[in-house]
């Protein structure tokens, strides 16, 4: 795949989705905090399986570790926790870029809607992304389709399983945010169940 010029990056919107840029695969861009970032997925290496959510020592929810956007502070504030999960993602060191996350709920969103792998129908109660540009709804039975980057088509190369991906977005003391990569179904789940995780990090657009 092309890397991404210098002007692509600081316009941004300019980049398409599998285009090679900082170290991994543009995924699309999302607003945190009143700023548009460009979201940037790993290369294969940066995922994990079996992975467990995080420490479920006691009634308490995590503190820091609820943003629907904000993957990177969610990542911190589950590390600091003790999710081995987060200290795996933060120990990443990926073509010199050491700042992966593990991504919240409407970043993972926009990777699926960006780089779904599978021609499968999508699930259509989910898919409603308020802070991805532009603005992403409700998906329909074929919308998204399945990405145009073929290394990211069902077993490419640089392709997600078509199977459920944690985000960072805790939803509870018990549970955690997640995504189907089958189908775009997101739902919650247990945080001491094991599944995969797919690492990101971001870059500011001009």
């Amino acid at each position: 795949m092309q890397q991404a010029t210098a002007e692509q990056l600081e316009a941004g919107h300019a980049l398409t989705a599998g285009q090679q840029i900082e170290g991994g695969y543009f995924a699309g861009i999302i607003t945190i905090n009143g700023q548009q970032y460009g979201i940037v997925v790993t290369p294969k290496e940066g995922e994990l399986d079996d992975q467990q959510w995080g420490p479920r020592k006691n009634r308490d929810a995590i503190e820091g570790a609820n943003s629907f956007f904000d993957g990177q502070a969610n990542t911190q504030a589950m590390a600091a926790a003790g999710s081995e999960l987060a200290k795996a993602i933060q120990g990443l060191e990926i073509n010199g870029h050491t700042d992966w996350y593990l991504p919240a709920r409407d970043e993972l969103e926009l990777v699926y809607r960006n780089l779904k792998p599978t021609a499968n129908r999508n699930f259509r109660l989910s898919g409603d992304n308020p802070s991805s540009v532009p603005v992403g709804y409700a998906y329909s039975i074929n919308e998204p389709g399945q990405t145009v980057a073929t290394d990211f088509q069902e077993d490419g190369e640089q392709a997600l399983k078509p199977t459920w991906y944690w985000s960072s977005t805790q939803a509870s003391a018990d549970g955690a945010w997640m995504q189907d990569f089958a189908d775009g179904d997101q739902n919650l789940c247990h945080k001491l169940l094991a599944f995969r995780a797919r690492a990101v990090r971001r870059f500011l657009i001009n």
